[in-house]
């Protein structure tokens, strides 16, 4: 490439302002939804904010599917691992919650992987593969999760995510059971629960209206806190299983010396996070009216 081709581009990609001015532009470019051309498409450069944005909506409903069963699963565990405290059902879900919390997720993603191989030839050969699909469990990022009538776009959509959801969900759900256990605990041995069960209320009714809601608020905490975590399952989960969403993204840009993808990738996480945040506040606000802003 000549020098006069070099100055071409450079002007072209703003690279010949200053630091500051580039920084400016690009935050303009930025909240106009302009966030620059993605380099690491070679000749066929494509906008960064379209396939931003591609791979987020993968990677979203791997986290959100993931944490909707974490936390319906790991909250009922908690409880009633409190609730039946030293007894086999609390050593039971204890010690899952610990050989979950021991379990890398690539590991985890690799095992099931694996099964799910094995699971499909299973239903091929009881003959379910007519009804359920073949392959039913995806062990491969699936070029559409939807069929052609509502059954099979659910059969398919199920399929598709349920290894890469499962890997993700294990350890978010042994945080959860964890810590619902600990908060249960704690709430039952405060004076409003010892009030209400003096005056004869049943203990289903106590635990259910006076220290459930309660024992949720340090949860809802590890919630915002665990979403880094979550999105960081997600990327590995995504490598291993070959989906096309924000970790493929990811490496892509890393090792392709992208700069735009990865501020954009940045910011996206970052606002996710936020919203992360902002969400376990107004939950704080519904289940404790006395913490409300305002």
């Amino acid at each position: 490439m000549s020098q006069e081709s070099i100055d071409q581009l450079s002007h072209q990609l703003g690279l010949d302002k200053g630091i500051v001015p580039r920084y400016f532009d690009w935050l303009g470019g930025f909240l106009t939804g302009d966030w620059g051309i993605s380099i690491a498409q070679g000749s066929n450069m494509q906008p960064v904010f379209p396939k931003i944005m591609s791979a987020f909506e993968v990677t979203i409903q791997l986290i959100l599917a993931a944490e909707i069963i974490a936390l319906l699963l790991g909250v009922a565990v908690g409880v009633l691992a409190a609730v039946k405290q030293y007894t086999p059902i609390d050593y039971i879900a204890t010690t899952m919650a610990f050989i979950f919390f021991s379990m890398p997720i690539f590991c985890v993603a690799i095992v099931l992987k694996m099964y799910g191989i094995d699971l499909n030839v299973m239903i091929n050969d009881l003959g379910w593969d007519s009804w359920l699909g073949n392959p039913f469990l995806k062990t491969t990022s699936p070029e559409s999760l939807s069929g052609d009538g509502f059954f099979d776009s659910f059969i398919t959509y199920i399929g598709g995510l349920l290894l890469p959801t499962l890997s993700i969900m294990f350890i978010s759900f042994a945080a959860y059971s964890r810590f619902q256990r600990s908060s249960m605990l704690e709430t039952m041995n405060m004076d409003y629960v010892r009030t209400a069960q003096a005056k004869g209320i049943s203990q289903g009714r106590v635990i259910m209206r006076h220290a459930f809601r309660n024992a949720l608020i340090p949860v809802t905490t590890l919630f915002s806190v665990n979403f880094v975590t979550v999105v960081t399952g997600a990327i590995i989960t995504e490598r291993v299983f070959a989906w096309n969403g924000m970790g493929s993204v990811l490496v892509e840009a890393v090792n392709k010396n992208d700069p735009n993808t990865l501020m954009g990738w940045i910011v996206v996480i970052a606002i996710a996070v936020v919203v992360a945040n902002l969400i376990a506040d107004l939950v704080y606000g519904i289940l404790d009216p006395r913490i409300r802003v305002g």
